[in-house]
């Protein structure tokens, strides 16, 4: 397990792990909850390869700054999320078939009552600014569109806590 080199189990974790864990993440809705999540799995990966536990107190700041002087810096995995799925959205909205209609269409009725929960296409206003409705448009141009979601897909990191 030593001979093996830091920068090789952090790219085997980037080829292997990352390419099972984002299976099919252009389907998923991506709450506050599993955005958190998301983001917890990646750090748990990173310390269980460097070898830190929770325990030794060490900020998640200076585990990624150590990956980074590993291997070079690199999208995390929820940017990584929000670029596919802007992605296969704008693939999707190009194209005509089945999955377009139904990616589109809408269902009779309102929504439930009370506080609502996020949906797909929330996510894709929330990021580009655009309405679902007009962003089909926005889709047409592919090189415009591929600027909007390399923008879009960028996840601010959280400031680091000031401590008393």
């Amino acid at each position: 397990d030593k001979s093996i080199s830091l920068s090789f189990k952090i790219r085997l974790m980037r080829y292997l792990v990352t390419s099972i864990f984002l299976y099919a993440c252009e389907s998923w809705t991506l709450r506050a909850e599993l955005q958190r999540r998301i983001q917890a799995m990646e750090m748990r990966c990173y310390r269980k390869i460097l070898h830190i536990s929770y325990k030794h107190h060490v900020t998640n700041e200076k585990v990624r700054a150590k990956i980074q002087q590993a291997i070079g810096p690199q999208e995390d995995l929820l940017t990584i999320v929000k670029r596919r799925k802007l992605q296969w959205y704008g693939h999707i909205s190009r194209s005509s078939g089945l999955v377009k209609t139904i990616l589109q269409g809408t269902v009779k009725g309102g929504r439930r009552h009370g506080g609502q929960r996020k949906r797909w296409e929330d996510n894709i206003r929330e990021w580009t600014g655009l309405e679902f409705g007009k962003s089909p448009r926005a889709v047409e141009n592919t090189e415009k569109w591929r600027k909007l979601v390399a923008k879009s897909s960028v996840v601010p990191q959280r400031p680091s806590r000031l401590r008393d």
